[in-house]
């Protein structure tokens, strides 16, 4: 298990560091003699505290809200390769297939393609996320706007990267799988003088798997370089070159036309089949991010920080994908497919800023939050539709049927731009501010407060290129939050909380505001929730909570006039999430969960009557990961994960089957610095679908696959 450095501090602490050094990292002392003190840092499973759910150094017994943290350690035992691999084993927490070219969530029930954030700043642009220079991963539960601004309705994910620490080391790794799928990767730690230190973490990762045609390569690179002023101030700097190109792979369509009374299950047999164009069929995504983040501690009492961050980012990808079921064409079995390119670039500049004073009177204790964001994002994006020129083609040649084969022969596809083509064009411009303030009051040692509330003001303009049209709307928004803490004795603490989001009609990617969406007001997310969280001993803890969270103001046409959309549409998810992480011993980690949930439309929307399920939400799922050291050289770890059958889509007429897979590990450390290890996924080869975007793209999960890993560290 790789060993966790300090990462969090440079040279001296002046105060003791919590669990969370990172997040708050104490600035060094220019005394030399002076020793480093950090304190909660675990090499394990558990996390104590975050500042990312309040912003202010907290201890999660005192958060009022569910939160699950997946360390690095477990990344590395699991042989986690993206934020899918994490978020397996979050409670609450559903995997969407992204169209086969982005991370994209159900939490709570609530889908989103930009609920990420890197360090507690914005990251929402559609591309999968590494995880080589990151620390652990947050995933915070329930309505977050009153620290992240819009959306966030069902929780978000933050990524907290590395940054640079007191300590000199090297370390990197190298890993391969049966399919042909490596990596290598590098994490470099260097002081340059008392005050100031650089790190560097890079990846080259080449893909593969058991699908036809499926490959593509990552590169990324994040230097950053720290440094203390006077031993009150710190300053990071940090620059991501990030280069993604793959091939985009949509799965399976299901197996026939099915219905509310008859829903229709995955197309079987084709667990390698690729139903789209080799060569064709690729994204390629490259983003340029500077990030800087300045923090000065005027007293132990009172500490500013401001972080900033640049984004340039680009993207195109292009698909052919299955739009229909398998279907009778004569007396052939024949699949429906449709083409289409969207080249995407967004330029992010985003900056948050924090004060917090920290003030006691008596048995009372404030933690007062006051602070001030504003984010530009400027989008330009087009959709441009493909045309088959031959074959059984339809709609002017917009879709063509191909025989079912292990290997389907589609026609050539040619892009048009020209007009009445379904052709897209828009440049966007999201302008936010806000303010925020919030007040963590404790009383005595039983009794907690936090209270809080935000206003944004959100301006989008559009202009759609093709129409020669020009849309805008500003919402002006208050996001409340508030919490009670009680913590009867010293390990436990049962909270109740209450909080809001909203997201405006333009959606997560700004791409659908019209002369309809333009006079809407935003949906908005209220959830309630109590709660519990129990050290059931200084390193295992167990959580537990149960939900109600109300999405209104979602659209559906109006009863009496058919040309009027109006805003009566409203979902609902409830449900209990219950997580356990930590060491049992020194020698066992574990990591569990178990969710129940239930989402459902409760009013009829523009997509949906009332009573229909809310897609890809399994009733109840249910995980546990364990590693388990027999000696100081040899471990081994088990998982296994299971999800109840759920709906592909909205329309509740196919059906994502129940699954179960078994993970297994062998841990080896060879020398002091030198360590391996093998991970088997679908230990058993169970056949399934592990996620679906709708219900014609649908991922099979892999078979039995092996990765082994060797890290080594100096």
């Amino acid at each position: 298990m790789k060993k966790s450095t300090l990462s969090g501090a440079l040279g001296l602490g002046l105060m003791a560091v919590p669990a969370t050094a990172q997040d708050q990292p104490a600035p060094p002392a220019t005394d030399a003699r002076q020793t480093i003190i950090v304190t909660g840092v675990r090499d394990g499973y558990q996390v104590d505290a975050t500042s990312t759910a309040t912003r202010t150094p907290t201890s999660l017994k005192d958060v009022p809200q569910a939160a699950s943290i997946i360390t690095e350690a477990q990344i590395d035992d699991q042989a986690m390769r993206s934020i899918a691999d994490v978020l397996r084993y979050v409670p609450g927490a559903v995997i969407s297939q992204g169209e086969g070219h982005r991370d994209q969530i159900i939490l709570r029930g609530n889908n989103s393609t930009a609920d990420f954030f890197v360090d507690g700043l914005r990251d929402d642009v559609q591309y999968y996320r590494g995880l080589y220079n990151a620390e652990r991963i947050e995933v915070l539960k329930g309505p977050n706007a009153m620290i992240f601004g819009r959306g966030g309705g069902g929780g978000i994910v933050n990524r907290v990267t590395k940054r640079p620490g007191a300590n000199a080391f090297i370390s990197s790794s190298g890993s391969a799988d049966t399919y042909g799928a490596w990596y290598i990767d590098t994490d470099i730690n260097q002081p340059i003088s008392q005050s100031a230190s650089a790190r560097l973490n890079a990846v080259y990762e080449e893909f593969n798997s058991n699908r036809d045609f499926y490959d593509g390569r990552r590169l990324a690179i994040n230097p950053t370089f720290a440094v203390s002023l006077g031993g009150t101030t710190r300053i990071d700097l940090g620059f991501e070159y990030n280069n993604d190109k793959r091939t985009i792979d949509r799965g399976v369509p299901s197996a026939a036309q099915g219905s509310l009374t008859s829903p229709s299950r995955p197309l079987t047999g084709f667990r390698d089949t690729f139903f789209g164009v080799p060569g064709f069929n690729v994204s390629d995504f490259e983003a340029k991010v500077l990030s800087g983040r300045i923090e000065h501690r005027f007293s132990d009492n009172l500490t500013v920080t401001s972080r900033v961050l640049y984004g340039d980012y680009e993207k195109l990808y292009r698909n052919t994908f299955a739009v229909t079921p398998a279907t009778p064409r004569g007396a052939v079995q024949s699949v429906g497919l449709e083409a289409y390119s969207d080249p995407t670039t967004r330029k992010n500049l985003l900056n948050q800023n924090d004060l917090v004073w920290t003030v006691t009177t008596g048995p009372v204790r404030h933690v007062l939050l006051a602070g001030f964001e504003y984010g530009d994002q400027r989008t330009r994006n087009q959709r441009i539709n493909g045309f088959f020129g031959s074959g059984d083609i339809v709609n002017g040649g917009r879709r063509v049927f191909v025989a079912l084969a292990d290997r389907i022969t589609v026609p050539p596809v040619t892009l048009r731009t020209t007009a009445n083509t379904g052709y897209r064009s828009i440049r966007t411009n999201a302008d936010a501010t806000a303010f925020y303030v919030q007040d963590q009051i404790s009383i005595g040692e039983h009794v907690d407060v936090i209270g809080g509330v935000r206003r944004d003001r959100f301006k989008l303009s559009i202009d759609d290129l093709v129409a020669g049209r020009s849309y805008s709307r500003t919402d002006t928004l208050w996001s409340p939050r508030l919490g009670v803490v009680l913590k009867p004795v010293q390990p436990v603490s049962i909270y109740a909380s209450y909080s809001r989001s909203f997201l405006p009609q333009s959606g997560d990617q700004f791409s659908s505001l019209d002369i309809t969406t333009a006079a809407l007001e935003p949906e908005k997310f209220d959830n309630y929730e109590v709660g519990l969280k129990w050290d059931v001993s200084p390193t295992l803890n167990l959580t537990a909570a149960v939900y109600r969270l109300d999405r209104t103001n979602t659209r559906a046409t109006d009863p009496n006039d058919a040309t009027r959309t109006v805003l009566t549409g409203a979902q609902r998810s409830k449900g209990l999430e219950i997580g356990l992480n930590g060491a049992i011993t020194p020698q066992w980690q574990i990591s569990a969960g178990y969710t129940l949930q239930d989402a459902k439309i409760r009013k009829t929307t523009s997509a949906a009557p009332a009573g229909r399920e809310v897609p890809l939400v399994p009733k109840q799922q249910a995980s546990l990961w364990t590693r388990y050291d027999f000696t100081p050289r040899l471990g081994a770890g088990a998982g296994i994960y299971h999800q109840s059958k759920s709906f592909t889509s909205v329309s509740n007429a196919a059906v994502l089957p129940a699954f179960t897979r078994v993970d297994a590990a062998a841990f080896f450390k060879l020398t002091p610095h030198i360590e391996a290890q093998i991970n088997v996924e679908n230990l058993l080869n169970s056949g399934y679908f592990s996620s679906a975007y709708n219900d014609n793209n649908i991922m099979p999960g892999a078979p039995t696959t092996a990765r082994a890993t060797v890290r080594m560290s100096f």
